[in-house]
Order: structure tokens, then sequence, then C-alpha cells
């Protein structure tokens, strides 16, 4: 059995759990030391990233805030604020599907929550918004690189070979059964993976202690 069938099999069983309490206590389980033997740490954390982003996607939806809880989760950088204002990001903002793709979006938001311009420092005389918008160039070029497309529109076009209006309630139908519960939570947590990426790249926060 591979980790993402033990995912699957012990989360449907878990039902409702709370994502950051539930998904980091199966790695536990399945990350044996013979598992982790040989391996980057950083690529172990990686690929927990990607893990808590896809299973996220598949059982909560909600591109945009799946890639924030699990780049938090991976990270121990948890923030419900942060969470709770990728709501309204997904589908390319409000399930438009012409706005940037939600998860990419959600990581920009990790991204800025870590490097952005604080409210009683709006004046920004150490212009840290220059820094922010680098970290965000450089999460949409890695999307583009890797996922091919930018718009939630065009991300659907490169993985279902057409796009779905999913305010409509047929075409969410349709989505649904044109596996959109594998395909964008492959999205999610690839996306996961990059901000990661990028995070411990710029040393932004240490390594997770659990790396190795």
């Amino acid at each position: 059995m591979n980790r993402r069938d033990f995912l699957r099999i012990n989360l449907a069983t878990l039902g409702a759990a709370a994502l950051g309490e539930e998904i980091p206590s199966l790695f536990a389980q399945q990350d044996s030391k013979e598992d982790r033997m040989g391996q980057d740490p950083k690529e172990i954390v990686l690929e927990r990233a990607y893990q808590l982003g896809f299973e996220c996607g598949r059982i909560y939806r909600g591109c945009s805030q799946c890639v924030v809880a699990a780049v938090q989760d991976t990270l121990g950088i948890r923030d419900d604020t942060v969470f709770k204002a990728a709501t309204g990001l997904a589908g390319g903002i409000g399930l438009s599907g012409i706005g940037a793709c939600g998860a990419i979006s959600g990581g920009v938001l990790v991204l800025s929550q870590l490097v952005g311009r604080e409210r009683s420092n709006i004046e920004d005389p150490e212009n840290v918004r220059s820094k922010s918008y680098d970290l965000a160039k450089k999460l949409v070029d890695a999307f583009l690189e890797e996922i091919g497309a930018f718009t939630c529109r065009d991300v659907q076009m490169k993985r279902f070979g057409r796009p779905y209006y999913l305010r409509d309630p047929q075409e969410r139908k349709k989505f649904e059964e044109a596996g959109s519960r594998e395909k964008c939570p492959d999205v999610v947590g690839r996306t996961a993976r990059m901000t990661v990426r990028i995070i411990l790249d710029e040393g932004l926060v240490p390594m997770p202690e659990k790396a190795g």
C-alpha cells in the first residue's frame, strides 16, 4: 500500500476530522525509519506538503483554503485568519473561473503572511512590499512552469480538456464526473509543495523538526 492509499483509507474513516489535527498524525504512522532512511529531510517536508494539500482538496474542496492549510500545517505556522481570508478566492475567485487559480492565490496569501506590509507600518519605509512581490512572482513562475496555465479556466483546459462554469449546478456535476476530486487536488498539492519550497529556500521559517 502506498502513502496516498494509506491516507485515503484512514481519512475516509475519520470523516469530518480537523485537517490540522489529524493528517500529521497519519504521517507519523506511515513514515517509518525505513521509509525515511536516505531521504533528504527537505524532500520529506515537500512530500508532506503535497499530501496534505491533495487530501484536503479531495475531502474538503476549496483550492485556495486547502493550499493555505497544507502549507501552514506542514511548516507549523497555522493562522486561521489567513485561512478564512482565502475562502472567496476558490475557483478563479468566487467560482468565476476567470481569475487566478485559487491554489496559487492561497500560496501567495501564505507568502504574504510571512513577508508582507503591516497595517501598523503602512508607509513601509523598509519596502517590505518589494520582497513580498518578489516571492509572489517566484510562485507564479513555478506554477506556470509546472502547471502550464494561470487562470482557473486555463488550468481546467489543461486538466480536463474544457472549462466548467462552477456556479452552474449542471456544470458542477459534469466537473465532478470528469474527475475533479483527483485532478484539482493534484494542483492543490503541487502548489502547496511549490510554496513550501520557496519558503524553505528563502529561509523564511526553519525546517520543521519532524522532517527527518
